[in-house]
């Protein structure tokens, strides 16, 4: 299977809303429709105004036409008790059901973590949910411990990820310890 990828700055509205039907089928939630979602993918590289290398892409397989896996990723520069840090954040990592045990997950994350491993960013964060967390661990991510943060929220102490597992990729040393801002939503 081919993967694909879309600059962010660049996805057109039929790619976008390709992603967000992906998006809807795979977490129904009647507050974010495919016109929902399709609008925020194409908000996605809007503002990016940083290096070519790190910006905002999408990755996907498409199969008879359809999108039916895909991963993206957004730059985002974390506050760390050693100082800042740029990280790919991963996210809206999704397979259709119909095409699961595939290996197309892991095809379409796999781009992330080869801008990890070429020195482009340091690290990818992302958050999952505890059923994932083996799929991740078996591409070499780790669990994070440290308290996450939004500086920029009115709680600023509520952490901005919605699902129970904070991950990064690669585990192993380097990973700074102490409080995470993401300084921003999660993702």
């Amino acid at each position: 299977m081919q993967v694909e990828t879309i600059d962010a700055r660049s996805l057109s509205e039929s790619d976008a809303r390709a992603i967000a039907e992906l998006l809807v089928h795979v977490w129904p939630n009647p507050l974010k429709t495919v016109d929902v979602r399709q609008r925020r993918m194409l908000e996605m590289g809007l503002d990016y105004q940083g290096s070519d290398a790190q910006a905002p892409r999408s990755f996907l397989i498409r199969e008879n036409g359809k999108v039916i896996a895909h991963s993206a990723f957004i730059p985002r520069t974390i506050g760390t008790a050693e100082g800042e840090l740029t990280i790919a954040g991963l996210a809206r990592v999704a397979t259709h059901p119909d095409a699961r045990g595939r290996g197309l997950g892991a095809l379409t994350v796999q781009p992330v973590f080869d801008l990890v491993d070429q020195g482009v960013f340091s690290f990818s964060l992302f958050q999952t949910s505890p059923e994932v967390k083996p799929f991740y661990e078996k591409l070499r991510c780790g669990v994070v411990e440290n308290p996450i943060i939004n500086s920029l929220a009115d709680d600023e102490n509520h952490c901005p990820f919605w699902d129970r597992v904070v991950m990064r990729y690669p585990d192993g040393p380097g990973w700074p310890e102490g409080e995470i801002d993401l300084r921003g939503p999660g993702y």
